[in-house]
């Protein structure tokens, strides 16, 4: 009996020391510094994962002190029928309203039948995806493209 506890004790450490800590990750101090440098940030994404991954690290970089001056995720691609009212994603997105901008390409839309009106409140429809990207490239967000 002392064995089997010794055993499960041996487990549960080992268990306890992969495991990832949940929390905050630290940001050094020359990345805050590099990121003060242009505070505008844009993401194009066509992923339920990429929509909340952008989200979190809107989280990550106000957690670390990074000012942020704008924030625009351009949603484009099948993640689009999920940003309808009483979805999951609605939900997720309640702690950004108002803080981060959300563009729906209109052409994705279309495609996929999602109408206007369907979409949760926040949401803003842009003509289209890549037009909405150079322009706010043209204003000197930096961008990323999932």
């Amino acid at each position: 009996m002392n064995n089997i506890f010794r055993i499960f004790l041996v487990i549960m450490v080992m268990i306890t020391a992969t495991v990832e800590v949940q929390g905050q990750k630290k940001l050094d101090q020359q990345a805050v510094a590099d990121l003060q440098k242009t505070p505008k940030y844009a993401f194009v994404l066509t992923t339920e994962r990429h929509f909340k991954g952008v989200l979190n690290m809107y989280d990550l970089l106000i957690e670390n002190g990074v000012l942020i001056e704008d924030y625009e995720i351009v949603v484009k691609g099948k993640v689009v029928t999920q940003l309808v009212k009483d979805s999951e994603l609605e939900k997720f997105f309640q702690k950004y309203k108002g803080k981060v901008k959300v563009s729906v390409c209109s052409v994705a839309m279309e495609k996929l039948g999602v109408a206007e009106e369907t979409l949760f409140d926040g949401l803003n429809v842009t003509p289209t995806a890549s037009v909405r990207v150079l322009q706010l490239q043209a204003n000197g967000y930096n961008t990323l493209t999932y």
